[in-house]
């Protein structure tokens, strides 16, 4: 006989079959004519309820049977005739593979906190919460692939080291294999970076566009989708210095085409989860989002509004409403200021555009106007900017102009500017956060709970 994952059991047509089934148990209750077992293999958040004829078992035989071990059972699978489930399993026979001592054994059947659960982040994906978590996170990067490769996009694969600082942050996790205690030094007293693995200064990544841009104009549409990195020291629930991004490159799309995409993107990840992880979405929403499902139908039912920052900030500044960060042109609009405009005037999601030059990236392409770049934003209800993009700058003077203002090192960027020399087209692409896009998805409120292991300012533990 071979193991039946529990999700199919738990749809199983056919009843009255011999199943084997394994799994962790949940909880085991009863009395000493019968016991019941909440049994979970972690395929889905329902348990398959378990029972145990004690005229065939004995108490030490089910002694170990406690929240957190884990067992193999032999049984007939049945209609259940309690409330809550369908069917259940008739033990024939019991094998205990480990045993969890309810002493230690720190997940018993009692609540926990998220923040307890983040200092066991090992165990937390035994638990309802983390295992619908991860199992929407897979199924949302499953979702991803589908809809761009449906799309005929090419997966690209951009370097996880560098030497290039895409977003001119300066806030990147440097890679050395120099001895830290006895750093060679050049005659004037420098690091001496020849003696390094690369021969030069290397990072890890805070984003694959550049590179993806490389591959735009060279086979036409291309994603990305990887991890990168921040060496920003920022302790919110919005920020991890490890985190996943999706970066869509497409050659021969202006701004139009980009928001377009953009939109047809974020609808179908949220279809596409709400078809395929309901039970899992419908247990957060109870437990930690009630309005949660009618929030992802909001964005699914609405088209997205788009108007210019400067329409933006008109809007804030005559709404009357008392902002903590005041609104002016020019400034980075905070997250106050993108909820309003999402869920209090339009009540539908927004994409920004055209946001002055200066507080954008390089690579944006300029306006006629000198002031502004055509740069997208796209807002949803209680997160704010949930995609960042732009229609990238196809003119190489323009690009060479705005390197040289902002005093980015030539020498790293003479292959990027390969790309306006040799054939330049019009190219579009923008960026998402995985783990943004989850909190939205699950109702999370930290990002520290949408990835298995965070990565944040004085926490690599794990």
């Amino acid at each position: 006989m071979k193991r039946t994952k529990i999700v199919d059991l738990l749809r199983a047509e056919v009843l009255d079959i011999d199943v084997e089934v394994k799994g962790w148990v949940r909880t085991r209750r009863g009395n000493k004519y019968v016991q019941f077992v909440a049994l979970n293999d972690g395929s889905t958040i329902r348990n398959l309820q378990i029972v145990f004829d004690m005229n065939k078992f004995t108490d030490e035989q089910l002694k170990a049977v406690t929240t957190g071990s884990s067992i193999h059972v032999i049984g007939k699978l049945v209609a259940s005739q309690g409330k809550g489930q369908t069917c259940e399993v008739q033990a024939d026979t019991l094998e205990v593979y480990g045993t969890a001592d309810p002493e230690v054994y720190p997940l018993q059947k009692k609540g926990h906190t998220l923040e307890f659960l983040r200092e066991i982040a090992h165990l937390r994906p035994r638990t309802n919460t983390f295992g619908a978590v991860l199992r929407v996170r897979s199924t949302l990067a499953f979702a991803i692939h589908t809809f761009f490769q449906g799309k005929g996009f090419f997966y690209l694969n951009t370097p996880l080291i560098t030497s290039s600082d895409c977003e001119g942050a300066g806030a990147m996790f440097q890679v050395t294999t120099l001895p830290l205690n006895d750093l060679p030094r050049t005659e004037d007293g420098k690091v001496d970076y020849s003696q390094d693995f690369f021969g030069k200064p290397t990072s890890l990544t805070v984003s694959g566009q550049l590179e993806g841009e490389l591959g735009a104009t060279a086979i036409g549409e291309i994603y990305t989708f990887g991890p990168t990195f921040r060496a920003e020291n920022s302790n919110t629930q919005r920020h991890l210095s490890e985190f996943w991004m999706i970066e869509p490159e497409m050659a021969f799309y202006d701004i139009t085409d980009n928001m377009d995409l953009a939109e047809e993107f974020v609808k179908y990840c949220i279809r596409y989860v709400l078809d395929h992880c309901r039970d899992d979405i419908e247990f957060l929403a109870e437990h930690y989002d009630k309005g949660l499902i009618e929030r992802l139908e909001f964005v699914l039912h609405n088209d997205f509004v788009r108007l210019t920052y400067t329409e933006g900030v008109k809007i804030l500044q005559e709404s009357g409403h008392k902002f903590e960060f005041p609104v002016s042109w020019g400034i980075d609009l905070q997250s106050e200021h993108e909820r309003f405009l999402v869920e209090q005037h339009f009540k539908k999601p927004v994409i920004l555009t055209d946001y002055p030059r200066d507080i954008k990236a390089f690579y944006m392409k300029q306006n006629e106007d000198g002031k502004t770049v055509r740069a997208m934003d796209v807002l949803f209800p209680q997160i704010g900017e949930i995609i960042g993009g732009s229609e990238r700058e196809a003119d190489y003077d323009k690009l060479l102009t705005r390197i040289k203002e902002l005093n980015i090192p030539m020498k790293d960027m003479v292959w990027y500017l390969d790309t306006r020399r040799f054939g330049t087209v019009p190219h579009s692409g923008f960026g998402l956060g995985f783990e943004r896009l989850l909190l939205f998805v699950t109702g999370m409120t930290n990002i520290r709970d949408v990835i298995p292991f965070p990565r944040t300012p004085k926490n690599c533990e794990f």
